[in-house]
């Protein structure tokens, strides 16, 4: 009797945890509320193949144009970080910071390819992938940003890649201030910093409904 009581205890106290656990996740408007392009990131917090494949993983879930299923990732974590940071550009409207500083530089990467050329087909399946990658870091406390600035010639060569890249994915975590402001459609949409916070307009939901 005493045996079954202990056993029924125990099943309410994991039922609790159970419970407690599912409440503490994180809703879709948190996600994308913390899913914001980091351009500096914590060295020191090392990115494993297995969290990259965590997040590479979305990919078997997602939609995908026609089906096609032509997108492909190449995972680069820290000890190969080296091969790809000099050919990337990150801030393209901070030129005068010269993205990312020195000591803050991404430590894990997804190169995007494709198997087929690029057309609209691919495009569509590049930024449903991308942006479901992103919010599968955030979800597991990392960060990221989507890089088109690269040179795609050099990082094919440089990391042998059978297919040329569409885009870069940096992964770490983020060590910056960002913000989003609410601004009307015909407010300037360049992101900005000010006093080390990074800000980042987004037009107001009355201006996006036509």
């Amino acid at each position: 009797m005493a045996d079954n009581y202990l056993e029924k205890k125990m099943e309410e106290y994991r039922s609790r945890g159970q419970a407690t656990s599912r409440s503490k996740s994180p809703t879709l408007n948190q996600l994308l509320i913390r899913n914001r392009s980091h351009r500096g990131y914590d060295i020191r917090r090392r990115v494993s193949t297995e969290e990259l494949r965590r997040i590479v993983n979305v990919n078997t879930r997602i939609p995908s144009a026609r089906n096609q299923q032509c997108l492909r990732f190449r995972l680069v974590t820290a000890e190969e970080a080296y091969k790809v940071i000099p050919h990337i550009r990150l801030g393209g409207a901070l030129p005068e910071l010269r993205l990312p500083l020195e000591g803050t530089e991404p430590q894990a990467f997804i190169i995007v390819c494709s198997t087929v050329v690029e057309d609209r087909w691919v495009d569509i399946d590049l930024g449903i992938s991308a942006q479901s990658m992103l919010l599968k870091a955030t979800e597991m406390g990392l960060n990221g940003i989507c890089i088109g600035a690269f040179n795609a010639d050099t990082i094919t060569s440089t990391l042998a890649l059978p297919h040329k890249p569409l885009l870069i994915i940096a992964i770490g975590k983020g060590i910056e201030d960002i913000r989003l402001m609410e601004i009307s459609e015909n407010d300037n949409h360049a992101y900005y910093r000010n006093d080390g916070t990074h800000f980042v307009p987004k037009v107001r939901i009355g201006d996006l409904i036509i």
